[in-house]
């Protein structure tokens, strides 16, 4: 699965929420300062090129819609970040956040009690 810039996921972030979005429905999602109609329509038209998004004809418009799931890529993306600075270690990618503070011990049990609530 090929690897989204920072606009290309903020656009797919949209679609994931929303569905099916046409370019000014998304247009009107973003946040101020909002990029020109073309550049949100660009940017669509490449996820669709990378196999991302799809469209369907409606009236003079096009509605995209996602083909791709949001779990899908964001477990595509903590396997890439992992593997890239943790040598494939979840273990490592845990100890580096809790030697940072990034995670509470409270946080770290509520994540293994749902780790092992997923293996039942």
């Amino acid at each position: 699965m090929k690897q989204l810039t920072k606009a290309e996921e903020e656009v797919m972030q949209l679609l994931w929420q929303l569905k099916k979005a046409n370019v000014a429905s998304l247009l009107d999602e973003l946040p101020e300062p909002k990029p020109a109609y073309n550049t949100v329509s660009t940017i669509v038209r490449i996820l669709e090129d990378k196999g991302f998004v799809s469209h369907e004809k409606v009236g003079k418009g096009h509605v995209y819609f996602p083909l791709v799931k949001k779990e899908e890529y964001s477990n595509q993306r903590i396997n890439t970040l992992v593997d890239g600075y943790f040598q494939g270690s979840f273990k490592s990618m845990v100890s580096f956040f809790m030697k940072k503070n990034d995670i509470s011990l409270k946080e770290l049990e509520e994540i293994m009690k749902n780790i092992k609530e997923e293996e039942k």
